[in-house]
């Protein structure tokens, strides 16, 4: 108590409140003996060759033998200033100090933590040591044992690839008391995984910007693992030039930066782009490569069709078959054109919006249509080679790019031919006589026939309609008698103009093939080339011919009697 000097009376003490109470404890704590299995924060004051001095906030100060901060590999771990857990090591003090331990706190706290991520399920890290059986030997802290079941979600065939690796865990079961601690990779990467899946997915959205790690390769594109999730590159949206396999652009284990083209969240699939992270090069292409202007690429593929050219990243343009040159003996652009090669060509066409540009390599040169009436005439006589057949007729190149029609109605006068390859080969060289030159529509009409007089025009020029023919018979049909006059000539004598025959299905047919005889021309047109027989109408002419000679030769036999009689009556 005190005395209140201007009273004289004795003052009541004030009562203690709870944080002056706790000032009190902090203030004489430093004097209280310190308990052994108590775990304090010291504060490292010096190294020694032999013992590290620590403030550890009582009266006397510390010693830890230097050994217990040394590493496998000898070197000392502990620097002055440093913060350490030690404990107090037997209570007993060598020289004024008071010996601790390092290793006794130490592992005392590892046992604390790994008690409190036992209990709230926290991921910690994890060396691996070795292999054992059933497992893996993990150290912790101190030596825990991984399942080998818990090593990684995908069964593991390999499991010494992960000694000597950190890796993270989550402890599954624990037990101090007997220092049994059993750990899982499997769970830490499952909870690793939820969670950048978790963050990734409330970030991500189309348009967005994300980057990833090339996870593999397929021949259409590329899975990219975002954090948890996966996204497909397609190999159509790796870059705007012609990418053949995505190995040309991206490899396994590469970090890229690409653009969401689509994400469905419902269905967590994410569409990536990687040229969408660059201007398209499809733009303003019309400006660039005008129509009728020339440019110069590299042939990066050739097909059946064609070949592509690059004209620059991104942009390519097609040189169609039937534009590489005027000849069509063209029978495969690589016989004009190769990959890699640096050809220059005309635009012929363009379309931005479908992302094509047509390309042609004969417009370098003069169409040689546009002469040709100047090198050639009708009725002139040229020399080919045929270069196809069809049902109509036979195509004959008579120089490059310059190909000429014989229709099959012009190969011969006399034969009738139902396709050129009855009297044409491919590969042929043969003459013939330009008939029509259209120059406009890439048409020359050529003639083999032509080549020598027609047979028919011959025939009607020195035969007449009443005049007796001699003929055989070639062929017979339903109607009538085909008859070879000359070489290439036929004439029709109807089977109404063969005598002994009234029409009758039973009657037999009194003409033969191969039958030679006298006809006579009925009928003759010249635009039809058509001719009419009549074997009748010579036996007629004949039976004519037998009557007046007998009326002739009665006459005369009657003149004779008559003279007769006369030269009698005049006799007396």
């Amino acid at each position: 108590m005190a005395v209140n000097q201007n009273s004289g009376h004795l003052e009541q003490p004030v009562p203690a409140s709870a944080e002056d109470y706790e000032h009190l404890l902090d203030d004489y704590s430093q004097f209280a003996p310190p308990s052994e299995g108590q775990i304090f924060e010291g504060r490292v004051l010096k190294v020694t060759p032999t013992e590290v001095i620590v403030d550890f906030g009582y009266k006397s100060e510390g010693l830890v033998p230097i050994e217990q901060f040394r590493t496998p590999g000898g070197e000392i771990q502990v620097r002055p200033g440093d913060r350490v857990d030690v404990m107090i090591d037997r209570g007993e003090e060598v020289e004024g100090y008071t010996l601790l331990s390092h290793e006794r706190a130490a592992r005392l706290r590892v046992w604390e933590n790994l008690e409190r991520a036992f209990q709230d399920q926290l991921i910690i890290s994890g060396r691996v040591l070795g292999r054992v059986k059933g497992g893996l030997s993990v150290d912790v802290g101190v030596k825990s044992f991984m399942p080998g079941s818990q090593v990684d979600p995908k069964p593991v065939r390999n499991l010494e690839g992960f000694i000597g690796s950190d890796i993270p865990v989550k402890i599954i079961k624990l037990n101090r008391r007997r220092g049994n601690v059993v750990v899982s990779r499997k769970l830490a990467v499952e909870q690793e995984a939820t969670e950048r899946k978790t963050m990734t997915l409330e970030q991500i959205e189309e348009g967005s910007v994300v980057t990833g790690v090339v996870k593999n390769l397929t021949d259409y594109g590329a899975f990219i693992d975002l954090g948890g999730i996966d996204g497909l590159l397609h190999v159509t949206d790796m870059s705007y030039g012609r990418v053949t396999h995505p190995s040309e652009v991206v490899h396994t284990g590469d970090e890229i930066t690409v653009r969401v083209l689509k994400f469905d969240r419902s269905k967590e699939r994410v569409s990536l782009g990687l040229k969408q992270m660059a201007p398209d090069p499809w733009e303003g292409v019309g400006d660039r490569y005008r129509v009728n202007s020339r440019v110069v690429g590299r042939v990066v593929n050739v097909t059946d069709y064609g070949a592509f050219v690059e004209l620059e990243p991104g942009v390519e343009g097609l040189i169609h078959i039937t534009e590489m040159t005027w000849s069509r003996r063209m029978k495969h652009p690589s016989k004009v054109v190769n990959p890699g090669d640096q050809v220059e060509a005309v635009v012929l066409d363009v379309h931005p919006k479908d992302r094509r540009i047509s390309l042609g390599l004969k417009q370098l040169e003069p169409d040689p249509w546009t002469t040709i009436e100047d090198r050639y005439s009708v009725g002139s006589v040229v020399e080919g080679r045929v270069r196809n057949m069809t049902d109509f007729g036979a195509f004959v190149e008579i120089e490059e790019g310059i190909d000429g029609l014989v229709h099959v109605s012009d190969l011969s006068w006399t034969k009738r031919i139902k396709h050129p390859s009855e009297a044409l080969k491919k590969g042929q060289i043969l003459q013939a006589v330009i008939l029509a030159i259209e120059a406009k529509s890439h048409r020359l009409s050529l003639g083999i026939k032509q080549l020598q007089p027609d047979a028919w025009e011959r025939y009607f020029q020195t035969h007449q309609v009443g005049e007796l023919v001699h003929g055989h018979v070639s062929r017979l049909a339903g109607f009538g008698a085909f008859v070879e006059l000359a070489e290439g000539v036929e004439g029709l004598c109807h089977y109404s103009e063969v005598p002994g025959y009234s029409g009758r299905k039973t009657d037999e047919i009194p003409i033969t093939v191969g039958q030679e005889s006298d006809f006579k021309i009925i009928k003759m047109n010249e635009s039809e080339k058509k001719i009419g027989l009549s074997l009748k109408a010579v036996n007629d002419d004949e039976e004519r011919a037998r009557l007046e000679d007998y009326q002739r030769q009665a006459a005369a036999a009657t003149t004779t009697i008559e003279e007769v009689v006369s030269v009698k009556e005049k006799k007396p």
